[in-house]
């Protein structure tokens, strides 16, 4: 039956609230023929009737009380339940409100759970207050308030996004994963880094891990090792299995081709997400081998070749091409990439030292630190005095440096700034003193001089 209001329309009532006194308006207004809508902002209705018996002494049990109503409540066909909502605005009159609801996501879909509680058993967040059980234990963060709560359904506890996360370039999501490893799931840590980073153990040597600098723990003691960790699950796996397991799922092919121009991390990426989607790929890059300055500029003690070119097999094995010793507009014209693919992506990268404009850097013997790495990685032969200056306080000056310091020179570092200043990493600086580099600060060149060749 349908009561109808006295503008002639279908009659609906909107109850604010899940406690027991919601939930028996409810059903006295469902049973007279309204249809309900009853807007609770927990996941569950119910309020604090459940709890009566654990706060106040009494003979009788809450819940044995309070479970026919919740089940005669979810189970009314006319009341809909909205829990993990709130009412955002209403206008109208009496007998006509227009109300706007704003629904939370409970991460877990409501047609599909079975209410089997397997989520919150492998949820490796475990350290949750629970507000039931008035803070006295611990809840995951996959929860239900309590056992016969309705609706029935577990939500996950989401409190926005993460420091670290939002600072990630890729959003990997590092709380995530930790958690996954803290609770010994290391394949599953892994898979889930994988879903937005593929190349997790070149990362895990050399991403300068933005995310550490916003960690929370650094108000207490020091930041988590994030990068580390995740050096460590890709590490954990290749020493168990010998080699990197990757899923090569892809999408049905799309039937277009993509050209890309460079093999260095955004070409990668860029060919790593297109190939996923089901497009034919191929790189073209002027090196012999594929990775860019990850190749070219990174010192193998930094990044050892056999790990870059072991995740950069990725991409053959999800059917991208590669070619190479091929520079653009020498080799190949960038107008026939264009005619030969559906689409171009020009990842070239900026492989160019920055001018000091001091008199004298043109002298033989004084390179650019990116020009100077490039020709030592890839092999040539670099000739260098017993004592080498560097100028710079950045990653690349501190590569150059501690590649310097193994080619047999006496190094020292100027840097017209404060150690705190440095942009390179704390933990690069820091080894580059260990092995012997000296620092000295507040020094800026004017002139570099030359005598003799």
């Amino acid at each position: 039956m349908e009561v109808e209001m006295p503008n002639g329309k279908p009659g609906s009532i909107l109850v604010l609230g899940g406690g027991i006194g919601g939930i028996q308006a409810a059903l006295d207004l469902a049973e007279s023929g309204f249809k309900v809508y009853m807007v609770e902002n927990k996941y569950s209705i119910g309020g604090v009737m459940a709890q009566l018996d654990k706060t106040f002494p009494t003979n009788d049990c809450s819940i044995c009380i309070l479970s026919p109503k919740l089940v005669e409540c979810g189970r009314h066909e006319n009341i809909e339940l909205l829990t993990g909502s709130e009412v955002i605005g209403f206008e109208g009159e009496a007998g006509d409100f227009k109300v706007k609801i704003l629904e939370h996501p409970r991460y877990i879909r409501l047609d599909k759970c079975t209410g089997c509680g397997d989520c919150a058993k492998a949820c490796p967040v475990d350290n949750r207050p629970n507000i039931f059980e008035e803070l006295l234990i611990k809840r995951t963060a996959a929860y239900r308030l309590f056992d016969q709560a309705a609706p029935s359904a577990f939500v996950i506890e989401k409190l926005g996004e993460p420091p670290c996360r939002a600072r990630c370039p890729l959003h990997v999501n590092a709380v995530g994963y930790i958690q996954l490893i803290k609770a010994g799931k290391y394949e599953e840590a892994l898979a889930l880094v994988r879903e937005k980073n593929p190349f997790p153990a070149i990362t895990g040597r050399i991403c300068t891990h933005p995310c550490e600098s916003v960690c929370d723990r650094a108000r207490f003691d020091e930041p988590i090792a994030i990068d580390y960790l995740k050096r460590f699950v890709a590490d954990y796996e290749l020493k168990k299995y010998g080699s990197f397991q990757w899923d090569l799922t892809k999408d049905e092919p799309k039937g277009k081709s993509v050209g890309i121009v460079g093999a260095g991390p955004a070409g990668l990426m860029c060919a790593h997400d297109l190939l996923r989607k089901g497009y034919d790929v191929t790189i073209y890059d002027a090196l012999d081998k594929p990775g860019g300055m990850m190749y070219a500029g990174i010192p193998s003690y930094r990044l050892p070749r056999d790990i870059l070119f072991g995740e950069i097999e990725l991409i053959e094995k999800l059917g991208g091409k590669f070619v190479l010793n091929t520079v653009i507009g020498k080799d190949i014209k960038l107008s026939e990439l264009r005619e030969k693919h559906d689409a171009v992506f020009i990842a070239i990268g900026a492989h160019k030292s920055r001018k000091l404009r001091i008199p004298g850097e043109d002298l033989e013997g004084v390179w650019g630190a990116v020009e100077f790495l490039r020709e030592f990685n890839l092999g040539k032969d670099v000739k260098v005095g017993k004592k080498a200056m560097v100028i710079g306080g950045g990653n690349a000056a501190i590569d150059a440096a501690r590649t310097l310091l193994r080619l047999g020179a006496d190094v020292t570092i100027l840097y017209r700034r404060s150690r705190k200043e440095m942009p390179a990493n704390p933990e690069e600086v820091e080894e580059a003193i260990e092995e012997g580099v000296k620092i000295e600060f507040l020094v800026t060149p004017v002139e570099i001089l030359g005598e003799n060749g």
